[in-house]
């Protein structure tokens, strides 16, 4: 089972890349009320946690999901469950992850992205077990470098027309 902590945009697609490889999807999102969509059941956090065997996070960074992940709910995980962030790093409260994955509390950490970039050298997931962490490039895919390089595009020709995009302070 596929756990989707935050069901926007990426969230949806995630679970729907699990659905194609066989994966139960559920999904916790505060924002979405319907008890199902699209075959992925909506479940609360402490549900979320206690049956997925991946958790993925794909939360914004606000005063309510800074530190959402904390001892409390890492200690509902199975223990041979993964944790993968390509969300916000400060969503984690990384030295419980730490403890988390040291004590083989859960089986594994993907990490694209952390409290602080880079991380200092005493950051306690850098020496964790089963944590790997990447210098925050799961954006970089072809297809993302290509749509940006487009977006630039669009946005100096819609400049040089007279008609600016996302103007800040006009």
């Amino acid at each position: 089972t596929m756990g989707v902590l935050g069901y926007g945009r990426i969230g949806r697609t995630t679970g729907e890349l699990a659905k194609a490889f066989g994966m139960e999807v559920i999904a916790y999102d505060p924002f979405v009320q319907d008890a199902e969509q699209n075959g992925t059941r909506i479940v609360d956090l402490e549900t979320l946690f206690r049956e997925s065997d991946v958790i993925s996070l794909h939360t914004p960074l606000t005063p309510d999901t800074e530190g959402l992940v904390n001892k409390k709910y890492l200690s509902m995980m199975k223990p041979t469950a993964l944790l993968i962030n390509t969300s916000r790093g400060p969503v984690i409260n990384e030295p419980d992850l730490a403890e988390a994955l040291n004590a083989g509390q859960i089986a594994g950490a993907g990490l694209d992205v952390l409290s602080a970039e880079p991380p200092p050298p005493d950051n306690p997931l850098l020496t964790a077990k089963n944590c790997y962490v990447t210098p925050h490039i799961s954006w970089a895919t072809r297809s993302a470098r290509a749509r940006l390089l487009e977006i630039v595009v669009e946005n100096i020709a819609s400049f040089a027309r007279g008609e600016p995009q996302n103007v800040v302070n006009a």
